[in-house]
């Protein structure tokens, strides 16, 4: 029987748990009250008590739902994202029904006055409604903020894929006849080249994207610049100028050395007295 593979964790939501996302929370639910009070003005007066009651109810909203949002994030990342979209779409829709009821009871105590059910029910599906607009919007931006997100890594992918898309076959054909040559006259030297070449193989034989520290990655440099220089001899000398600590910067596996590669083949190599790297 197959095994069912679990379905990655895509991040669809971002954390609001974050004190910075509070903020945006805080500053777009004043921004959202403050244009309803405006829309309002076509009908009636501004009313710096009605653009405070929006701006309490339009925050408390804001603010449970994006903890609502923080403390289920795990569980809705997990699943696909419509249907995380359409769960934190009803949670909003529901945490605003409730504090729609929750205000009407604050202000029927406060001004005496009983509720009329038909205007309330009224005032609540208003409330709802805005609430689905306003919360489906978000998603689909998170939504489009994600493909970007994927589409950006897959393309640096593809760069790196590129850039560790396997040693030029004229480089094995030229290390081949060195090690040739060199058997007969230097054995230990022979040897080298064959251990400096089966480095850089098994390094790019490794699965795309994997890291490695920057002292593996100029390692691998050094080997291929030795057998360069068997090849080219005086006509290819190299400089270095390392200024930070190789072992603890963590780069894509094979980054540097196709770019050493390059400069070789492309720069020195066409060049009658050679250069330096």
């Amino acid at each position: 029987m197959a095994a069912t593979e679990e379905q990655p964790n895509t991040s669809f939501l971002p954390d609001l748990c974050s004190t910075r996302a509070v903020l945006v929370v805080v500053v777009v639910a004043e921004l959202m009250a403050l244009v309803i009070n405006l829309v309002a003005t076509y009908y009636s007066d501004f009313s710096m008590g009605r653009l405070a009651i929006t701006s309490l109810f339009v925050q408390w909203v804001g603010l449970t739902s994006a903890a609502l949002v923080c403390q289920l994030r795990d569980r809705l990342n997990r699943l696909a994202p419509a249907w995380a979209a359409i769960a934190v779409v009803l949670l909003v829709v529901i945490d605003t029904l409730l504090f729609s009821l929750l205000a009407g009871l604050v202000m029927s105590w406060v001004t005496g006055n009983p509720i009329l059910g038909s205007l309330w029910t009224q005032e609540i599906a208003v409330n709802s409604l805005i609430a689905a607009i306003i919360a489906g919007l978000v998603m689909r931006y998170f939504y489009v903020q994600e493909q970007l997100r994927q589409k950006g890594q897959a393309e640096l992918q593809a760069r790196i894929q590129a850039l560790q898309s396997r040693i030029r076959p004229h480089f094995l054909f030229n290390s081949m006849n060195i090690i040739a040559s060199l058997i007969a006259v230097d054995p230990d030297a022979a040897e080298k080249v064959v251990e400096d070449l089966s480095a850089l193989f098994r390094a790019s034989l490794k699965n795309i994207g994997n890291e490695a520290s920057l002292d593996e990655e100029l390692e691998l440099c050094r080997r291929y610049i030795h057998i360069e220089q068997l090849r080219m001899g005086e006509r290819l000398q190299v400089e270095w100028d390392i200024r930070v600590d190789a072992k603890s910067v963590m780069i894509p596996l094979l980054t540097l050395q196709p770019l050493l590669e390059n400069a070789i083949y492309h720069g020195i190599q066409p060049l009658t007295a050679g250069g330096v790297v």
